[in-house]
């Protein structure tokens, strides 16, 4: 297979210190093909143009300031003005290991895909907050799951912060849909239909570096919830009993509270196995035992949120009958 060019695609809103740290990761990478970086900044008031000018005898990189109109959006414009024929798109709080893009070159020149994603991981240097939450959207226990797979999966819906596509597929989907999130699922599975093959990279990690604090991580996850039954009523074969998991399972919890109270504790005790599974396994893991005790609340956060989230989203288009755009505006970018 002939050589593949590769373009960046960074969408970027009011966060210029994030760029210097992804910018900075991409002068070590090792062994690189051929790429550019395109930049696009979403309507920020505080820019990232003078960082951007730190970098530019080091690094290809074109800059794009544009209105704000979502991340979504910003990504397609970004694609419209990229030189390469592979696109890949990052979110500006991820660090890249220096064998990233040498890792995903080798695979697509082994077995070429037109959508791509990759896990995502937590550098040592992270707070403890962000190692527990990284776990909470990684691991195999909780709804992270795939996230953190360690093979390759086919029809695999890639995230946004971590993604790749062809400019053939970008061209025959469109791009990205004023969702936003539930913007990267709607797109893959988009991309399906039209019979572009979907993989993930096991070995195409990102350091997810999120800016996040407990109330914004539930608001991350309560919105995730909202928007898959959306995307489930857009894409039907996307369906799947696996997306009630967290509603059942904040549920259940709070039936095995009631029934402890009346002196019937054995649902209870399930729940106390699972989160000291999940304890054990976050402390393996991280050999840090904040992160451990942080992980528990960020998995019930996590379950909880989302959960939430899916059962009104669910109530609203199912039993309601409304239009998502009018049921959850917040949702959609015009």
């Amino acid at each position: 297979m002939k050589e593949i060019s590769f373009s960046f695609i960074i969408p970027v809103y009011n966060r210029p210190q994030e760029i210097r740290e992804l910018l900075e990761s991409f002068t070590l990478l090792q062994e690189a093909p051929k790429y550019e970086i395109v930049i696009v900044e979403d309507g920020s008031t505080d820019t990232s143009e003078s960082v951007i000018k730190d970098f530019k005898d080091q690094l290809n990189i074109s800059y794009y300031y544009k209105s704000n109109s979502g991340p979504g959006d910003s990504r397609n414009y970004g694609m419209q003005r990229a030189q390469g024929e592979y696109f890949i798109i990052l979110d500006s709080d991820v660090i890249l290991p220096s064998n990233y893009l040498k890792e995903v070159n080798d695979f697509l020149e082994n077995t070429y895909y037109d959508c791509f994603g990759g896990p995502d991981n937590a550098h040592p240097s992270f707070s403890n907050l962000q190692k527990a939450i990284n776990f909470a959207m990684t691991s195999f226990i909780t709804t992270g799951g795939i996230r953190g797979g360690k093979k390759q999966v086919e029809d695999f819906q890639p995230r946004s912060f971590n993604m790749g596509i062809s400019k053939k597929a970008f061209l025959a989907s469109g791009g990205f849909g004023k969702i936003h999130p539930g913007e990267d699922p709607d797109l893959s599975l988009r991309l399906q239909k039209l019979g572009f093959k979907t993989v993930l990279i096991e070995n195409a990690f990102v350091y997810h570096k999120r800016r996040i604090s407990w109330k914004k991580f539930y608001i991350q996850v309560n919105k995730f919830g909202l928007v898959r039954p959306i995307i489930n009523q857009w894409h039907p074969k996307s369906k799947s009993l696996v997306y009630w998991f967290p509603t059942l399972f904040s549920l259940g919890f709070v039936l095995s509270l009631v029934l402890t109270l009346f002196n019937i504790p054995i649902l209870l005790y399930f729940y106390v196995l699972y989160f000291l599974v999940a304890f054990l396994l976050a402390f393996i893991s991280s050999k840090n035992i904040i992160v451990a005790f942080q992980s528990i609340l960020a998995i019930g956060i996590q379950f909880f949120g989302y959960g939430y989230g899916f059962l009104k989203s669910t109530i609203s288009l199912l039993i309601l009958k409304k239009k998502p755009e009018h049921a959850f505006p917040k949702l959609f970018f015009k």
